[in-house]
């Protein structure tokens, strides 16, 4: 299937809260239950968005996408919405915050090292629910967390998103945390995922200046995020 990317974000009044962007990773998904999806990245050059590399075979949430919070408005008519522990992906337009691993890494985009005591909070009674936190430094109020770092290679190399107002004020409890792009070969409680060189190959390609963003949704509703025609 071929798309042309006419990039309008009006039907969902979208536009006065866009950031300029020249860099989108699309994913696209079958219906809202596979955990199988298609990520293409594009780059805008002058006025036009183009193809940037392959499409990658990604991995998303065990049950499928559910609407997420992000610079979109959530449909009143809305199917599914995402909850945390549904395993499902959040569909939508996010941004997308720095890139993390367990060692340094060279690349111009800004990159954060954690450590096994780097805790992400899922925990919904939590003051520091969906915020990434020193645990070293910190009076813990929460007893649900992910390790940023762990024997498993799975966040050795990563990508926040900005799903529920991720490290910020905000975050609504109970619409789902720590949602990052990383590596795994199954599907995930609601990360999108890849192999560790289609991962490497993203982040070096990722570039600050571009407001670079992720939009995730099903073939229908891309055409209504992005203006995709067949």
């Amino acid at each position: 299937m071929k798309f042309v990317l006419l990039f309008c974000f009006s039907l969902f009044a979208l536009q006065a809260r866009m950031p300029e962007s020249t860099q989108l990773i699309v994913v696209t998904t079958a219906d809202w239950q596979t955990p199988k999806g298609t990520l293409q990245r594009y780059d805008k050059v002058g006025t036009q968005w183009k193809k940037t590399g392959k499409p990658i075979a990604i991995l998303l949430g065990r049950n499928g996408l559910g609407w997420g919070i992000g610079l979109h408005t959530i449909p009143k008519n809305a199917p599914i919405i995402k909850k945390e522990g549904d395993g499902k992906s959040p569909a939508g337009i996010f941004r997308l915050k720095h890139a993390f691993g367990y060692d340094p890494l060279k690349i111009a985009y800004p990159y954060k090292t954690y450590k096994e005591t780097d805790h992400c909070v899922d925990d919904v009674h939590s003051g520091f629910y969906n915020k990434i936190v020193d645990s070293t430094k910190t009076t813990a109020d929460y007893t649900s967390f992910e390790h940023m770092k762990f024997p498993k290679d799975f966040y050795k190399y990563g990508i926040i998103v900005n799903h529920n107002h991720i490290n910020e004020a905000g975050a609504k409890k109970g619409a789902g945390s720590c949602i990052f792009m990383h590596i795994k070969a199954i599907p995930t409680a609601g990360c999108t995922v890849m192999n560790e060189a289609q991962m490497k190959e993203i982040i070096s390609w990722l570039n600050v200046k571009s407001n670079p963003l992720l939009v995730q949704g099903t073939v229908d509703v891309m055409k209504e995020l992005l203006g995709l025609v067949k």
